[in-house]
């Protein structure tokens, strides 16, 4: 029996800062720019969460 190309398991998609694009489809790109743009509203929203943070001990220990 042999096995569909589809029923594999799908390599995760990673990307490294600087790589060669040259290789890669226009999907691999339009998937990895969604890649870096999750990264980013994730790499924000920590940014948002550790200010609200730093504000709420700053208005706290305020003398």
């Amino acid at each position: 029996m042999a096995i569909e190309d589809d029923d594999k398991p799908r390599k995760k998609i990673t990307h490294e800062i600087g790589q060669d694009l040259s290789l890669l489809s226009v999907e691999e790109l339009t998937e990895r720019i969604a890649l870096m743009n999750s990264e980013i509203e994730r790499l924000q929203a920590a940014v948002t969460k550790k200010r609200a943070s730093k504000d709420a001990a700053n208005s706290f220990f305020k003398t």
